[in-house]
């Protein structure tokens, strides 16, 4: 048996240990290039961009639809990006905030949460209309992919949409999370971005979970966890409001 095809088989027989080891190493890279900015982006940020190169070569190479995973010797990828881990992870996060931190924020906190999903959602919706859609399900999924990646495919699944709608629904979420996390950094500083009160009313404004924990850690480690926590809260949030009530506000405006 050759070195290469041994190789192979070891990494399809234990899928999910190795995709560990591969993204292990892919966010190592990912960090030694951030050295170079000299933090100002990023390792989270360049790995999430080097992750969809991966993704888009793996799917342009097998012609399949699940990115890498589709290569059968990273097919352990799928479950270690999955839902699962990917919840368990925000929750994990969210678990190291501190509870009197949290009673401080109070209604600003609150009030953040649907000051940021109600704008981002308008946002996306006004982009939907640039791009051309006007039927109701499109307009609500497209704006809520600009509320999360995670809400635009609820939402979608909701409603109606159509696969290719949801697929820019994810694509607008994920660039939304890479601006938030290469921004959050620079701006921090200018916007008072320095104590946990305010990384959770930052976290309630922009949401996206991965965007504003990697944007904070690049800032202040100290203020992942209360960013994170709010950020979760949108999520959930923005799963609720915007497969009802806006996509009935939407559907009241635009017929």
């Amino acid at each position: 048996m050759d070195l290469a095809k041994m190789f192979t088989q070891v990494f399809v027989s234990n899928g999910l240990v190795m995709s560990f080891l591969f993204i292990g190493i892919v966010t190592w890279i990912a960090y030694k290039l951030s050295d170079f900015t000299k933090g100002r982006i990023h390792g989270s940020a360049i790995a999430i961009i080097l992750g969809l190169i991966l993704a888009y070569i793996g799917g342009t190479t097998t012609g399949a639809n699940k990115g890498l995973a589709s290569i059968p010797m990273f097919s352990g990828i799928a479950l270690m990006g999955g839902g699962m881990l990917r919840d368990f992870a925000i929750i994990s996060t969210a678990f190291g905030a501190d509870l009197r931190e949290i009673k401080k924020c109070g209604i600003p906190g609150v009030l953040s949460l649907f000051i940021g999903i109600f704008s981002s959602y308008i946002v996306g919706v006004a982009l939907a209309l640039m791009w051309g859609y006007t039927d109701t399900a499109s307009l609500a999924t497209i704006g809520a992919g600009a509320v999360t990646f995670i809400v635009g495919p609820v939402t979608g699944a909701a409603v109606g949409a159509s696969s290719d709608v949801i697929a820019i629904s994810i694509a607008a979420g994920v660039v939304k999370s890479i601006l938030v996390m290469i921004a959050t950094p620079m701006v921090a500083k200018s916007i008072g971005l320095t104590t946990p009160s305010a990384a959770m009313v930052y976290g309630g404004l922009m949401g996206t979970t991965s965007g504003t924990a990697a944007g904070l850690a690049a800032t202040d480690p100290k203020l992942v966890p209360y960013g994170a926590m709010t950020a979760t809260f949108y999520t959930g949030t923005g799963c609720l409001l915007c497969p009802s009530i806006l996509y009935l506000a939407t559907k009241m405006i635009f017929g």
